[in-house]
């Protein structure tokens, strides 16, 4: 028999992993809670949880009765508060995966506050959701790590363990974004700069000549989709990428000014004009609509 699942959020990587599970792997207990599930910002939660075929809970509680994996999928800024919403709830043990974008200290908070009450798992996943969905590559630490990797295998996901310590996958998530994210705002930096002086075409060949296996037209487009559909998320993230080079001693002068970037450009992102260039998919024309979307911000 399959194990049951539970979600604890059910935003865009939840809906992602329970939709491939439910569609690819024929798994058919499935229960999510999600704050926003009583409120009207919930709604849409609520009708693509039907749409997939999971029981979306009344409370946290409800959720995770008799799951054998819990999966949190929350904001970075409330991975400790989900936690401690379903601590007094679980029973028999189930593995916790902590798929949250976080700080090594933060996964380690988190593993201590569960303790006995479940076997915890830090997982790093490390590439966008879409298109894999439950396929999307994940790393697992942690001393339950082993156990859980070929239940997720039989399951088709893709999970390979990069240690027996809790933060070893997050470290390595965290450490990486520096230069994914950091890469996605020095895109917007640049080439909004170059198309204010009408060299974008000169600017993007003369990159071609450093990084010739690099098609710039194909990533500034896709960088600053990434940044105007989840910049107000990935902002987030750098914020623990900064907090995890602080506890590594390194100073994190340049994932700050990351977090300024990608906040900047999630908020640009939700405007009308920006949302429609985006779906060209054309650089271009999204660098020109976010230009002046910045300009009238300013």
């Amino acid at each position: 028999m399959k194990p049951a699942l539970c979600f604890i959020g059910f935003g865009e990587a939840g809906q992602a992993i329970a939709a491939g599970l439910r569609q690819a792997s024929g798994v058919e207990r499935i229960a999510a809670w999600d704050i926003l599930f009583p409120h009207a910002a919930g709604e849409r939660l609520l009708r693509a949880g039907a749409a997939i075929g999971v029981r979306c809970a009344p409370s946290a509680a409800a959720a995770v009765a008799e799951a054998d994996i819990v999966i949190s999928a929350v904001t970075a800024a409330a991975s400790v508060d989900a936690a401690q919403s379903v601590r007094a709830h679980l029973a028999g043990q189930p593995f916790v995966l902590d798929i949250n974008s976080v700080s090594p200290g933060r996964k380690q908070e988190t593993a201590r506050l569960l303790g006995e009450t479940a076997r915890y798992v830090d997982v790093a996943v490390l590439a966008p959701i879409y298109p894999a969905r439950h396929q999307t590559p994940l790393l697992l630490a942690g001393p339950h790590a082993d156990a859980v990797a070929p239940i997720l295998a039989a399951l088709g996901m893709h999970a390979t363990v990069a240690g027996a310590n809790v933060g070893a996958a997050a470290a390595i998530k965290m450490v990486r974004s520096v230069m994914i994210k950091g890469i996605e705002a020095l895109t917007l930096e640049c080439f909004l700069a170059a198309a204010r002086i009408g060299v974008v075409e000169q600017v993007a060949a003369s990159l071609k000549n450093n990084y010739p296996g690099l098609d710039w037209s194909r990533m500034i487009a896709y960088n600053l989709e990434r940044m105007a559909n989840h910049g107000e998320r990935r902002a987030a993230e750098m914020e623990e990428v900064a907090a995890t080079l602080r506890e590594l001693g390194v100073e994190p002068l340049m994932s700050a000014a990351t977090v300024k970037r990608q906040r900047e450009m999630g908020q640009i992102g939700t405007q009308q004009t920006v949302r429609g260039a985006l779906g060209k998919k054309d650089g271009g024309a999204i660098l020109n609509a976010i230009s002046t979307a910045a300009r009238d911000r300013n």
